[in-house]
């Protein structure tokens, strides 16, 4: 349990999807003790194997050691009861889908089972910290951690305190963020954060682009990617965070923030057709084959 120097041991992480994999290894990876829960055993298992091919992938890189990474493992456990899983948690990151009658259902149960001096946390892109807060009843304890895609690579977490976010909880958040080696950024609370305004922004405009016909898929995003020195194109990075999850993130601030969010068109053929990204081998562009195919 937390005393007076807090110490964070155990660390839950609700979701075994794409972000919560991520998040379990760079846990894990920071010493922390972690275990991943999620009520589906396909996922779970599909995150344990994905966890340990990016451990074996950074030993041949000789990135990290044999011995580090078995260590590392080792203090990852996977559950399929979230119930069972939030008794003995010190913090919760909560890596659902952003959707807020899934989240309200899992921000019950933790509430109902997790420990009282235990810590709450969204990994959420969008959406308001206060407003999932109310899904319990500790205000105080709860804030939003903004992880990026792909987790063990990319150095930033945006921390975004809700209305009663509490300054202990500021810290011990930042504390933990430290310990899995990310830079982070403390802002308050405001629709879309700092990134994902802007990253949404670009995203929705390069599809409003390719709807008018003003450049090709390839043209429009050589010129963002290298003329803007970004890591990636936008339709690149749409494919990696899924299509319904960009779409999803648009119509939420589009309903927050007004007509320069609404989303083109284009992109809603995109996810009504199930062209979400990588995640299904196609999105805007084609991952059946080998490499990735312009699919337009």
């Amino acid at each position: 349990m937390l005393g007076g120097n807090e110490l964070m041991q155990h660390i839950v992480v609700i979701g075994a999807g794409v972000m919560g994999r991520g998040i379990a290894y760079v846990g894990a990876a920071g010493g922390f003790r972690v275990t991943v829960a999620d009520v589906s055993l396909s996922a779970l298992e599909s995150a344990e194997n994905e966890i340990n091919a990016t451990f074996e992938k950074g030993i041949a890189r000789h990135k990290i050691t044999e011995q580090w990474a078995y260590e590392s493992k080792n203090r990852l456990k996977f559950a399929s009861s979230l119930e069972v899983a939030v008794t003995e948690a010190d913090l919760i990151i909560e890596a659902v889908p952003e959707k807020a009658d899934i989240k309200k259902q899992i921000f019950e149960i933790m509430e109902a089972y997790a420990p009282k001096h235990c810590y709450f946390a969204t990994n959420t892109s969008t959406m308001s910290p206060t407003e999932i807060a109310s899904y319990a009843m500790r205000p105080d304890k709860t804030i939003a951690m903004h992880f990026f895609n792909p987790v063990h690579k990319m150095p930033l977490v945006e921390i975004i305190r809700g209305l009663e976010t509490s300054d202990k909880t500021t810290e011990v958040i930042q504390e933990v963020a430290q310990k899995m080696g990310k830079e982070m950024v403390i802002i308050n609370e405001f629709p879309g954060f700092v990134t994902s305004r802007i990253s949404a922004l670009v995203g929705k405009e390069a599809f409003y682009m390719l709807q008018e016909g003003l450049g090709s898929l390839e043209e429009i995003g050589k010129a963002i990617k290298h003329g803007l020195h970004y890591p990636m194109g936008p339709f690149e990075l749409a494919d990696l965070v899924g299509l319904d999850t960009r779409l999803n993130n648009l119509r939420y601030l589009y309903d927050k923030l007004g007509e320069k969010y609404r989303p083109a068109p284009l992109l809603e053929q995109y996810a009504k057709a199930g062209r979400l990204g990588r995640k299904t081998g196609k999105g805007v562009y084609d991952y059946t084959g080998d490499g990735m195919v312009e699919k337009t």
